[in-house]
């Protein structure tokens, strides 16, 4: 009798104890890239069109392949808005533009009446460690003493700004209020400099040059020993070593000591400085607190601008000759006004093939590198949550929006187009039940989905008053079929275009200008008011058309499917709950007023039948 007690109590000490297993919060992990292009995995590729490299030619994603192996892949995710700014706000709010009033890159104000807390915040709440490593691109603040400033989202925030100023980087930009010892009248605003492998600095700046000649003639020899590929205007004549962003080019550090390296070591550090401090470049830092669940988000910069890979992955990828983006200038006849204002910013197709093919190949090659490193990140993350015997969930979301590699003619991002805002999400998890290994969901997901998804993870009930202000669906949720099914996937961005809206089903995609202007507030409704070709539409049948290439907007044949995605989009971004906010210039977002718009409420509702 007494054994059969004892074998009972055991029982019931182990139920207990698996209970508490399977309730405890796990920790958590968000990584994300940037500018990344969903066809720089091969995974994606085989899922998406069946053949393991790009349509340009060769990739290599060991590590985000495995993770496809390991988790669940979501493989239609776009996008809310294709620039860093809308689209990382919308990510931690998990409230599409339209009703957060972040369309592009304005600093805000989270004491606006509108704003909700956002994900680390509400992490925290739920007994969290939230911990920010990285590039994070939102760019709130708050009011104190009747002044803004910054408002730190993450309890522990090891961002770039000082790191770069370590020397821990292969490049930088910044501002230089002193230069050898004197004070300048004026400062040097966004002054690039790499980083040589022994710690020195060379800056790279025509004004430099002039005022200061022991520094004559650094960028030239910048530009031939670093072999950079900077963007160039055919209207202003060739590229010189003070033309725009570095679209190709190698490292000036070896692999594992860029900037993206550091996010990786230093993160390896912070999980190894279990209760105790830890130095990252000149400062201190407190280590992963092991009485508390793990909130944690890298943010990568590859492989966003300057592209330099380091010379061993660049060398590999020299070695493959790469299919450039063909472009036909008959395209802009019918390309929508706002989108071809974008692609003469970015325009390429006036490079050379030589150039062509370096812009490609670096860009792939810096894209193999990043994946080592998320590799790296998320081995060492897996092993202190497994050998603290804590569950774990990774999410990994790569790119917070595409980019164009002479697609359309042109680089950059922040169009409507499929290569723009079509980024797929992986997630890993210890509980397979909710995110089954090797899974892959074709049901659309949004990057809204975001917030929700953690949190519920974290141990948060969606379904309370709090969390009403979301706009997203707990991925685990499509997983199981719990969620409801979208018919479309909507999103908005002002940023370098101009205003403009988007709306896409698994056949059309349609998108259209939501107004003339930048005035927040003013002309809400002018969308219902104004003709068809007022709004500068843009219809593409993605069957027919993969590359989004023959505008149909006018296409009679097209007109009703037109009408209804156009109707439809109006009512949701316009008419349902819109928020628009004035925010003020320059970061000064005291003066804060709210507009919004409600004549069509309920009109997002997932559904839309052509």
């Amino acid at each position: 009798m007494k054994n059969k007690i004892a074998v009972i109590a055991l029982f019931l000490v182990g139920s207990l104890k698996f209970s508490y297993a399977q309730e405890q919060q796990p920790n958590i992990l968000w990584v994300l890239t940037d500018d990344h292009r969903y066809d720089a995995i091969q995974a994606f590729n085989k899922m998406l069109h069946g053949r393991e490299n790009s349509e340009l030619g060769y990739v290599e994603s060991p590590q985000a392949d495995r993770l496809t192996e390991m988790g669940t892949t979501f493989i239609n995710t776009y996008c809310q808005a294709a620039g860093c700014a809308p689209s990382r706000t919308s990510m931690h709010s998990g409230r599409y533009p339209f009703r957060s009033g972040v369309y592009e890159f304005e600093y805000y104000n989270n004491n606006a009446e509108h704003c909700e807390p956002y994900l680390p915040e509400q992490m925290e709440s739920l007994g969290y460690q939230t911990v920010h490593l990285g590039k994070l691109g939102v760019r709130i603040k708050t009011i104190k003493n009747g002044r803004a400033v910054p408002h730190e989202l993450y309890q522990t925030d090891i961002n770039f700004k000082q790191l770069r100023k370590d020397g821990l980087t292969g490049w930088g930009k910044d501002w230089f209020h002193e230069m050898d010892g004197k004070k300048l009248k004026e400062p040097f605003k966004s002054m690039e400099f790499f980083v040589t492998e022994d710690g020195a600095f060379e800056y790279i700046s025509e004004r430099l040059e002039k005022e200061f000649p022991k520094y004559a003639g650094t960028a030239k020899n910048a530009m031939e020993k670093y072999d950079l590929l900077r963007h160039y205007n055919k209207k202003k004549g060739p590229q010189t070593e003070f033309s725009s962003g570095i679209l190709a080019g190698v490292s000036s550090r070896k692999a594992g000591k860029t900037r993206d390296g550091y996010y990786s070591s230093i993160f390896e550090d912070f999980l190894k400085s279990e209760n105790k401090t830890f130095k990252a470049g000149s400062r201190t830092f407190d280590g992963v607190d092991t009485n508390k669940p793990l909130f944690c988000h890298i943010g990568y910069d590859f492989p966003h601008t300057p592209v330099l890979p380091p010379a061993s992955y660049r060398e590999r990828f020299k070695k493959h000759k790469y299919k450039v983006p063909e472009f036909d200038e008959s395209e802009l006849k019918t390309m929508p006004a706002q989108q071809k204002k974008q692609v003469m910013n970015g325009y390429t197709d006036h490079f050379t093939d030589a150039e062509k093919q370096a812009m490609i190949q670096d860009y792939y090659a810096f894209c193999a590198y990043g994946d080592d490193l998320v590799g790296q990140a998320v081995d060492d993350f897996i092993a202190y949550s497994e050998k603290h015997k804590q569950p774990w969930m990774v999410m990994y979301v790569v790119g917070d929006h595409g980019w164009k590699l002479n697609d359309h003619g042109s680089v950059s991002k922040f169009s409507p187009w499929e290569i723009d805002t079509h980024n797929p999400i992986i997630v890993v998890s210890s509980d397979k039940k909710k995110f089954p290994a090797g899974k892959v969901v074709r049901d659309y997901t949004e990057f809204v989905d975001i917030a929700p998804t953690i949190l519920a993870a974290g141990g948060a009930n969606l379904k309370a008053e709090k969390f009403e202000y979301l706009d997203g669906l707990d991925m685990a949720d499509v997983v199981s079929g719990k969620a409801a099914k979208r018919d479309y996937i909507i999103g908005e961005a002002h940023a370098v275009t101009g205003p403009r809206a988007f709306i896409r089903t698994k056949d059309y995609v349609f998108s259209m200008q939501t107004r003339p202007h930048k005035n927040r507030g003013k002309d809400m409704d002018w969308a219902l008011k104004a003709s068809y070709e007022a709004l500068d539409p843009a219809l593409y049948d993605t069957n027919k058309d993969p590359h989004e290439v023959n505008n149909l907007a006018f296409n009679k044949k097209y007109k009703k499917i037109a009408e209804k995605m156009k109707e439809k989009l109006i009512n949701i971004v316009l008419g349902d709950n819109r928020v628009e906010v004035g925010w003020g210039k320059g970061g000064n977002v005291t003066g804060t007023t709210v507009y919004r718009s409600n004549f069509a409420p309920g009109a997002h509702d997932y559904k839309l039948k052509l």
